[in-house]
């Protein structure tokens, strides 16, 4: 065996063997990682589904998610895909700084994972306003204003009669999974301007890789991904 051969494969030895799927450990762990916080995400939209599922109706979600900043009047689930486009841009920025992480250009790096933040930030805006929004017509984790024919205030009569309420479990469920999901976007936020800093102070420069813009990338796809599942079971279905 020749020494070049030798040296190549210690650089590709870890303290408990060689490298399965000729991944690094950090990315293998990272991959562990959104594997396991996936499985956390299913049972929260199964749960979801479940209970859907035993309802005999379920709120419509064009009367509960219409509101727009500034326009006064419905525009069912306007908001929402603004807020999946601004998130989808936000990952697509990411990507262009792992893109130039390869290149080992820092100020590429710099600039799409700034715009990545950018993004993120204002997704998690966007999603304080729906919830503020939502809080204010009375949707609370143990209450539901919205009845089976639209939005129905508690308390108002028709007829005579109380006008049916919307399952208790829709706003729990609601504020619990997109709360879960946000956190995952203000922690991914966090991340990135951590990694923006140390790419400003040349840290992956010294170190002769970018691959740590590469790993919070699989960090931020994941979480674009998710939402993907959640925008496809509140706002959709």
């Amino acid at each position: 065996m020749s020494q070049e051969t030798a040296v190549q494969q210690q650089k590709n030895v870890w303290d408990g063997g060689v490298s399965p799927f000729s991944v690094s450990y950090g990315k293998l762990m990272m991959w562990y990682f959104l594997v396991s916080d996936a499985f956390s995400f299913a049972a929260l939209l199964i749960t979801y589904a479940a209970l859907r599922v035993s309802s005999p109706w379920w709120p419509n979600p064009n009367e509960v998610f219409s509101a727009f900043p500034g326009i006064h009047k419905p525009f069912p689930l306007g908001f929402v895909t603004l807020m999946t486009f601004i998130l989808i841009m936000s990952s697509v920025f990411v990507v262009r700084a792992v893109q130039e992480g390869h290149r080992m250009n820092r100020k590429g790096v710099m600039f799409w994972m700034f715009l990545g933040i950018i993004g993120g930030a204002a997704f998690l805006g966007c999603q304080a306003f729906e919830w503020s929004h939502l809080i204010s017509e009375g949707m609370t984790l143990f209450n539901n204003p919205f009845g089976p024919e639209g939005f129905v205030h508690a308390g108002h009569h028709s007829g005579g009669h109380e006008m049916p309420l919307g399952p208790r479990l829709f706003g729990c469920l609601f504020f619990t999974i997109t709360g879960f999901h946000g956190f995952h976007v203000f922690t991914g936020v966090l991340i990135n301007c951590i990694i923006f800093i140390q790419s400003a102070r040349g840290v992956y420069d010294r170190r002769g890789h970018y691959e740590m813009v590469e790993k919070v990338g699989l960090y931020w796809h994941f979480v674009d991904l998710v939402w993907v599942f959640v925008f496809l079971a509140f706002y959709l279905l």
